[in-house]
């Protein structure tokens, strides 16, 4: 079985993120993950933010406005990654809370 640490880790190895492991990433969250993960996902997403790792383009068009280097596409970029970053929150703050049964959780 694929953890989303271990996708993070090569991302964060190689500084690059494919549309593939972006996707595998997308279906991990859907299921059962831990705080490992979770935490491995919001350091990749600092990552991008930061410029440390290239996430290959979902699209032509996403791909010219970002080497055009254009303002208002990368606010939309900053905004995306926000709330992607809420929604793991999020997630996260509706885990279980029963630290005997997640001794990681709340410990």
């Amino acid at each position: 079985m694929v953890f989303i640490k271990e996708i993070v880790q090569q991302a964060l190895t190689t500084g690059y993120l494919s549309l593939a492991a972006q996707n595998q990433i997308q279906v991990l969250l859907q299921g059962d993950y831990d705080s490992e993960d979770l935490d491995a996902y919001i350091i990749l997403q600092r990552a991008v933010v930061a410029g440390d790792v290239k996430q290959e383009a979902r699209s032509q068009k996403a791909l010219l406005s970002s080497t055009g280097k254009d303002a208002a596409s990368n606010i939309k970029l900053a905004y995306q990654v926000a709330a992607e970053i809420a929604c793991v929150a999020a997630m996260a703050l509706t885990m279980p809370k029963n630290t005997k049964e997640y001794p990681y959780l709340g410990a």
